[in-house]
């Protein structure tokens, strides 16, 4: 079975820091990053989806872990067309229209300030998580397949949240899609029964690895705050739904990433404290059996959901919540 690495979505949420997590002495900001990376072996960067990445800030994070540590990185907002604030681009290229131009810009910019962790081996994956609105048909197919031509040569994972991607009928063909694009998927847990609840499969689409984000089962997924989303304690029952379907993209897969995204307090380390048990016990831990194959049934934006990626009928609004987008420095997205 191959390795699986567990961590959370951010070290840095303004709720972990309040929870009294980090010891005393271990409170700045290498001192936290050297503490997390002493009790995991990955985390996600969530504060690249809100603005673009340093370079310094990059080498810093490298020389600050281990080796073997990884970082996976969410995409700008941009880049996965989600609405982005002018003040959060860099200021020669505010007020630049939409278009290949900006897009292939703002990737360099990117992409160039990750080039630390990729030398130093800590790079994991690129997440590229889609909006809601981002239904499958041709023209998402499209801004996929030049979503993979422009970070050709990158680990890149997908996520999406419109259920219709892995819903059972269409299942197959979204895998077989990021497949051909060398693309990762990403599996999640969230509540269901809810309109905007995604189905808990476990796709595994790129043989070099495979990701698990863990929302929390919150029933406001889709329309609440960021802490109404995402506040959800899980049960080690909870947990040990998944190792199944872990255990098999394990089979599949190179590495796999576990990742909670349930950012209230110090839920989400708690969480993945948990899930490392349980994997670690191996299958005589379980303490619950789940088929791995089952699927229970702002105005100052500089672009909308018209204009991204420069086909005004991409995105299709959907009744499946608000507008995603949280405020800088916070992880829940």
């Amino acid at each position: 079975m191959s390795e699986i690495l567990v961590g959370t979505c951010s070290w840095t949420d303004r709720a972990l820091l309040a929870s009294g997590w980090y010891p005393r002495g271990r409170r700045d900001a290498e001192g936290r990053l050297r503490h997390y990376a002493g009790r995991f072996p990955m985390v996600e960067v969530d504060a690249t989806y809100y603005a673009l990445p340093r370079e310094e800030t990059c080498r810093l994070w490298a020389d600050r872990t281990p080796d073997g540590f990884r970082f996976d990185v969410k995409a700008f907002s941009l880049l996965t067309g989600h609405p982005t604030r002018q003040a959060s681009l860099p200021a020669d290229l505010r007020g630049e229209p939409a278009g290949p131009w900006l897009l292939d810009t703002v990737w360099q910019r990117f992409s160039g300030a990750l080039e630390p962790l990729r030398r130093a081996g800590r790079l994991g994956t690129l997440l590229f998580q889609f909006p809601p609105w981002f239904t499958p048909g041709p023209r998402a197919e499209k801004a996929l397949s030049e979503c993979a031509e422009r970070a050709a040569g990158w680990p890149v994972a997908v996520e999406f949240r419109h259920p219709a991607w892995w819903q059972e009928d269409r299942r197959a063909r979204s895998e077989a899609l990021l497949t051909e694009l060398d693309m990762a998927a990403v599996a999640v847990d969230t509540a269901q029964g809810l309109p905007g609840s995604m189905p808990p499969v476990a796709p595994v689409a790129a043989p070099r690895h495979a990701v698990v984000r863990f929302h929390g089962r919150s029933t406001a997924w889709g329309t609440g705050s960021k802490e109404d989303k995402f506040r959800h304690t899980y049960t080690e029952a909870e947990l040990a739904e998944w190792l199944p379907r872990v255990r098999s993209m394990a089979e599949r897969a190179d590495e796999v990433h576990v990742l909670f995204n349930n950012c209230c307090a110090d839920a989400a380390v708690r969480a993945a404290e948990s899930m490392s048990r349980l994997i670690d016990a191996g299958p005589s831990g379980d303490l619950a059996r789940a088929d791995a194959s089952s699927a229970p049934s702002d105005p100052a934006t500089l672009f909308d959901r018209a204009t991204l990626f420069e086909a005004a009928t991409l995105f299709d609004p959907e009744p499946l919540g608000n507008n995603p987008g949280n405020s800088p420095g916070t992880a829940g997205t």
